[in-house]
């Protein structure tokens, strides 16, 4: 995790992460809800597909069924390892999986902190173009392909010119109105919003996963980069 404090933590899965999510009652494939009657949620059958919105609060953005009975929060800085590492290497898989399912909602804060301790505006910049992806339906898309193709944090390497090569990779999505708003930082001002919800919201460092509104903490938050532990620790949480 990137704090501001500098101190990074690399995950791992523990053996702990296990104990305490069954010590829950919760095993792998339960579903992460909070119990009793639910409504019926939406399903998709590929990414493309998945629902999208801008929360009222102008900050928040919103990727999965309108009806998901559980609510994940991330926040993550794109410039940030640790996030690239949740995002490719399990922890990104096994959330989108839920997704999918209609299971679980995602919502993302976007944080650009690293500019400011990196220097640069490399994460200003693709939480730019992100925004300017969700206008296009594509959010959820390029958000993977961006991690997927993450730069050396040291490198400042989101450019206007990377942002819209890895653009290309998303059907759809380059087009006049969305190659002006990278080229233009259109979305700025959701940008500074952003930044100031990250600086409010208690969190620390990136990622930070919220399950409906509590704070992945412990063993448990390095479970959340393993797919295979990662609905447990959703499910876990989602009971508390």
């Amino acid at each position: 995790m990137w704090e501001r404090r500098g101190r990074r933590a690399v995950a791992a899965v523990a053996a702990a992460v296990l104990a305490g999510v069954l010590a829950t009652g919760c095993g792998k494939g339960a579903a992460p809800t909070g119990g009793g009657e639910q409504d019926a949620a939406a399903s998709y059958t590929s990414v493309g597909e998945i629902d999208e919105t801008l929360a009222p609060d102008g900050t928040t953005v919103r990727v999965g069924s309108p009806r998901a009975q559980t609510v994940v929060h991330l926040y993550e800085d794109l410039r940030c390892p640790v996030c690239a590492e949740f995002e490719t290497r399990g922890g990104g898989e096994g959330l989108r999986e839920l997704i999918l399912s209609g299971e679980v909602r995602a919502e993302y804060t976007l944080a650009s902190f690293l500019d400011d301790r990196l220097g640069g505006e490399g994460s200003k910049k693709a939480a730019n173009a992100l925004r300017a992806a969700l206008d296009a339906g594509k959010f959820a898309e390029y958000h993977e392909v961006l991690f997927a193709h993450q730069p050396g944090e040291e490198v400042d390497g989101y450019t206007d010119a990377f942002l819209l090569d890895m653009a290309s990779e998303v059907p759809g999505l380059r087009g006049v109105e969305f190659d002006a708003a990278v080229k233009g930082m259109k979305h700025r001002d959701f940008v500074t919003a952003s930044e100031k919800a990250f600086d409010t919201s208690g969190v620390t460092g990136t990622p930070t996963m919220k399950v409906d509104g509590r704070t992945v903490g412990g063993a448990l938050a390095d479970g959340i980069f393993d797919k295979e532990t990662l609905p447990m620790v959703i499910g876990a949480m989602a009971r508390s």
